[in-house]
């Protein structure tokens, strides 16, 4: 057991409650002269404490964290101090010094009652002292009303009571869908009535804040309950799931604004990590563009599968720094490197691989945003065209395994400089597919929520200094993921796992399901439109639109309307057949392809033909897709 000044003084706290407890029950059981009668009961009773001792470090009750005990540790106590009543008596009749029972069983009920109310002052003291403490300057304490009276509602609620400065607020009521809970209270709180009253509510006692504490709740009822919530003035918040937090880190929840996973609409994707360990544990791998949002999230992900070493090279070193610092506070057994550097300096670049050669490489270093782009176009292509032409050149010089390339919707059918840029760069590593022992794969990712390139932290900036709100049109549909999801696609690039996330609100991002055949690969997917997109369908104007966008293709051939690839018509080539069909009934959209599975890299180069082909253009109204085997 280890003793700081907390146990020490629990150890002094128990061995006086000892005394005390059995003075006070011989005093109340009347025979106070019968067992006080000389000095050398004393001794006895510090036998006693020293047993009570033993068994409350037994128990481990000298190593919590009493500031978060709840009835589990107050039950925990009365079994601990019941069972070293029961053997001090046992000790003191072997040694022939007994205590009438009255007094053993009063000195429980009271040992219980002190050593339990010793270790509740460091729960409630706390509390207290926020209670009465000055308020924190300048931190306003609005009226609020806590959606949810749940586990999460209570502490929201205690916190406010006891003025924690990290959830500022009065709580003047809560509500809960739960009726029963209807005008019962908690912490001194009622619970006035449902979410469906929020409105009311908020206009009837002047609510200027409302927390909603339910983290757990699902999807529709979070949609629900925040669309109530935004039709008032309130501000809104909301706070982490208190059950997903280790005990000690409770101290330390704050409320939050709504946050960017909170505003997608529908549940956040968690994907299988085991289905890539096999290519990244106990291996090399090179993050280019490293420090930024979605290269930052590669890293840590990649830290969860144990890979020997983490290249972070980026050319901006503050967020190298940061990020290799959390790392390495978290992952003490991987090797977290920086290198500082550009993808456009061939020189360097090679220098990075010939001191490291990874493995695997994630190639996210871009540049993003789409108007900068469009006013320094030299600079796009100098670093989003070229840049990927060193990388892949190198990893391919290198004999790198996997090469894994971070794109963007933008580059289907590009109308801005961003878009065509990395469209090229794709065509760049496409090229080295077909002729490299390297696995190259491409991913695109639409709205990434929370990257250095989204559009949430503009908008949130806009909203907060009171508008306008710059939209493209007002009825523009705009589809999300976030940054882990985003991470969780790029490695998850082969693996059924995908099926979970394509195509649902959230994303514009199309990657195919290979099936081998005896000489060649299919690869299928299957779109089901909208009923506004399906109403003006044309296949034939669709398939004209492919047919033309892949005419000087080197890799990808367009087959007539009513004709399918077949794969043994592919052997031996190095293009790609696509076939497109359409069912009316059921507003689907059918695409095949099939590509040689026998040429060098013919597998990924059947990955990259297909993520080309099967991309709907935005304007046929995507509504979810589907990977049939």
């Amino acid at each position: 057991m280890f003793i700081n000044k907390r146990t020490a003084l629990l150890l002094v706290a128990d061995v006086a409650a000892t005394y005390l407890a059995y003075f006070l029950s011989s005093l109340l059981t009347n025979v106070l002269d019968e067992v006080f009668t000389s000095h050398e009961i004393y001794f006895v009773i510090g036998v006693l404490a020293l047993i009570n001792i033993m068994v409350l470090a037994l128990f481990r009750l000298y190593n919590n964290l009493w500031e978060y005990a709840s009835i589990d540790e107050a039950v925990q106590i009365m079994l601990a101090l019941m069972l070293s009543t029961l053997g001090g008596a046992v000790v003191l009749w072997a040694i022939g010094d007994r205590l009438p029972i009255r007094v053993s069983f009063a000195a429980w009920l009271m040992l219980t009652l002190f050593c339990g109310g010793v270790r509740a002052l460091f729960r409630v003291m706390p509390l207290q002292m926020r209670k009465f403490a000055a308020p924190v300057a300048n931190q306003p304490r609005p009226r609020s009303l806590i959606v949810g009276a749940g586990e999460t509602g209570s502490l929201v609620i205690n916190r406010m009571l006891s003025k924690d400065p990290l959830m500022p607020g009065i709580p003047l009521l809560a509500v809960d869908d739960n009726r029963e809970k209807r005008g019962q209270r908690i912490h001194g709180i009622k619970v006035e009535g449902t979410s469906a009253d929020i409105e009311k509510l908020v206009e009837a006692y002047g609510i200027e804040q409302i927390v909603v504490a339910i983290p757990s709740a699902t999807l529709n009822d979070r949609k629900r309950i925040y669309d109530i919530c935004t039709r008032t003035d309130c501000k809104l918040r909301t706070l982490p799931n208190v059950r997903e937090l280790r005990v000690d880190e409770l101290d330390d929840v704050a409320l939050r604004d709504v946050d960017v996973a909170d505003l997608l609409g529908r549940d956040e994707v968690m994907l299988n990590t085991r289905s890539v360990s096999g290519y990244i544990t106990g291996k090399t791998v090179l993050v280019t563009g490293g420090g930024g949002s979605i290269g930052s999230e590669l890293c840590r992900q990649v830290c969860t599968v144990a890979p020997e070493r983490v290249v972070i090279f980026d050319v901006y070193e503050n967020d190298a720094y940061m990020l290799r610092n959390e790392l390495l506070s978290e992952y003490f057994d991987i090797d977290i490197i920086i290198e500082i550097g550009s993808v456009c300096d061939e020189s360097r670049l090679r220098d990075v691989f010939q001191k490291h050669h990874p493995s695997v490489v994630f190639h996210a270093a871009a540049h993003k945003h789409v108007p900068l782009m469009e006013a320094c176009p030299r600079e796009a292509l100098h670093n989003n065209v070229f840049g990927t032409l060193n990388t892949v050149r190198i990893a391919d010089e290198f004999g790198v395994k996997r090469f894994i390339f971070i794109s963007t919707d933008k580059a289907v059918n590009p109308t801005s400089v961003m878009g065509a840029t990395k469209r090229m760069g794709e065509m760049v590593m496409q090229y080295y597919a077909a002729h490299s022992q390297t696995v190259f794969s491409a991913v695109r990712f639409g709205n990434v929520l929370g990257s250095n390139g989204s559009v949430i932290p503009l908008f949130k900036r806009q909203i907060a200094a009171g508008g306008p709100v710059t939209v493209t049109h007002p009825d523009i549909e705009r589809f999300f993921m976030t940054i882990p999801e985003a991470y969780g696609v790029g490695k998850h690039r082969h693996t059924p796992e995908i099926e979970q996330i394509l195509g649902l609100p959230g994303r514009v991002l199309f990657i195919p399901h290979l099936v081998p055949m005896n000489r060649g690969l299919l690869s299928t997917v299957t779109m089901q439109l909208t009923d506004e997109a399906a109403d003006g369908f044309d296949l034939e104007e669709t398939h004209a639109l492919y047919r033309d966008f892949y005419a000087s293709s080197p890799f990808v051939t367009v087959l007539p309307l009513g004709q399918m690839p077949k794969t043994a018509s592919v052997a031996g080539s190095n293009r790609a057949q696509v076939g497109l069909a359409y069912h009316p009934a059921t507003r689907t959209l059918v695409a095949v392809g099939a590509i040689d599975n026998l040429g060098k890299g013919a597998a990924d180069q059947a990955v990259q033909c297909a993520n080309i082909v099967f991309g709907l253009p935005e304007d046929q109204g995507l509504a979810s897709m589907a990977l049939p085997i």
